[in-house]
């Protein structure tokens, strides 16, 4: 082992209450999300944080009181490395008023084996590992050959496009490494998007009409929205076991890509037949299609069943797909990406990891999703990587193991140290 690497990794167990302090100073920021509006103060910490590194800082509100936050580190040889983003979100799940917890989920509770409070797995706990990281390469005199972004970002817990803002605004690497709740696999993952359907009759018809709707030579041309809404669930239902079928996706159990009738919205009162009814869905995606390919098939299907109704043929169901925020549109959109498991950033976050932990990396598909599909969606090459497992993300007394804490930083040291040494030039792979 090159000696300035093993004093490098001795420090980290050494200053192991600095790591941790800078974890509860991440807690102590009640960045929940919803409400959400509430990052400045925590962004201004980490703001600090970059600037003792000599990162330089480009911030902007993606709304008010919840600032995007960009430090840049530029290598010594920028114009021939390459360069590297570390992605993180510093918004962590809301706590509801009848959660039992045991300890304050602002105070970090620290014993033997465990750090207690609201976002140390997901994912405070992996910002706090890499700035960790990063602040003893720097104390040491260690810079990049290539430019190194390290986006703080928030949103992501309600389906807000903070990532999607700093690659709008321009930020590209050749690898992006996000630090998010993985129980330090490397992972892609399949992708999310929310969807509304609606179906409206154009007029309106008191209950008392319901006969004439309903009974042979009524004559009148009507229908509830409900209950056409139930043809257009149960056609869901059929599309979604036809893609179990005929759909599959190497680290996903079959049937993985789902349609999910989560919300339904429908009538106005008792006296009237409904004339509006809007189903809210969640659909989970496979990596190897892309969200706009996957509206496509459900608008297709459903439009084409909808043409053998005598009444939603003449009124066939409208759709309302995505968006940029679940606080402020009541949708969401997060890409799906794999990861390619050949590229040589990739290849040395492996390495880095069999060095700490001393077993392979295992590679998997997360279950559920992160920011990390925005940045793969930019042309980034991307992985998630990062400390806390899914079971503790969001939990009530929300906890992490010390131990993976400590060996999550200490593999970002080995994989920067590594990185930051070689001279990998753009043009090569």
């Amino acid at each position: 082992m090159n000696n300035e690497l093993s004093q490098l990794l001795q420090e980290v167990n050494r200053r192991e209450d600095e790591l941790l302090r800078l974890l509860t100073d991440l807690v102590a920021y009640p960045t929940l999300s919803p409400p959400a509006r509430n990052a400045e103060s925590a962004q201004e910490y980490v703001v600090h944080q970059l600037k003792e590194l000599d990162f330089t800082i480009d911030s902007w509100d993606l709304y008010p009181g919840d600032p995007i936050v960009v430090g840049t580190k530029r290598g010594r040889q920028e114009s021939q490395a390459k360069s590297l983003i570390i992605n993180g979100h510093l918004d962590v799940a809301a706590i509801e008023k009848n959660e039992n917890w045991a300890y304050d989920p602002f105070e970090c509770k620290v014993t033997k084996d465990k750090v207690f409070g609201r976002g140390v797995a997901d994912m405070k706990g992996g910002m706090a590992g890499v700035l960790f990281a990063m602040k003893l390469l720097h104390e040491r005199g260690i810079e990049p050959n290539g430019n190194i972004y390290f986006q703080s970002v928030v949103g992501e817990e309600v389906g807000e496009a903070g990532t999607k803002s700093c690659c709008e605004r321009g930020y590209q690497a050749d690898l992006a490494v996000v630090v998010d709740t993985s129980d330090c696999n490397i992972q892609g993952q399949g992708g999310v998007i929310t969807g509304w359907i609606t179906v409206e009759s154009p007029h309106t018809f008191h209950d008392a009409s319901r006969r004439s709707m309903t009974h042979a030579g009524g004559g009148l041309h009507g229908a509830s929205a409900i209950e056409k809404m139930m043809k257009v669930i149960n056609t869901l239902q059929d599309l979604e076991k036809h893609w179990a079928i005929t759909k599959s996706s190497p680290g996903f159990p079959p049937g993985s890509n789902t349609i999910n009738p989560a919300v339904i919205e429908g009538g106005r009162h008792p006296a009237f037949v409904a004339d509006r009814c809007r189903l809210w869905i969640t659909v989970h995606y496979y990596p190897e299609e892309h969200y706009e390919e996957v509206i496509r098939e459900i608008e297709d299907y459903i439009t084409y069943a909808a043409k053998a109704d005598p009444w939603l043929k003449d009124h066939p169901p409208q759709f309302s797909w995505g968006g940029s925020s679940m606080i402020e549109e009541k949708g969401e959109i997060f890409p799906a990406f794999s990861v390619d498991t050949s590229h040589n950033g990739v290849q040395r976050l492996a390495e880095a990891h069999h060095f700490i932990h001393d077993v392979p990396v295992s590679y998997s598909m997360s279950p559920t999703v992160t920011d990390g599909g925005w940045l793969s969606e930019a042309g980034i090459p991307t992985v998630l990587y990062g400390p806390g497992t899914l079971d503790q993300a969001h939990a009530v007394n929300e906890s992490l193991e010390r131990k993976q804490l400590l060996r999550f930083t200490k593999t970002m040291i080995a994989f920067l140290f590594d990185w930051f040494q070689h001279l990998e030039r753009k043009d090569e792979t």
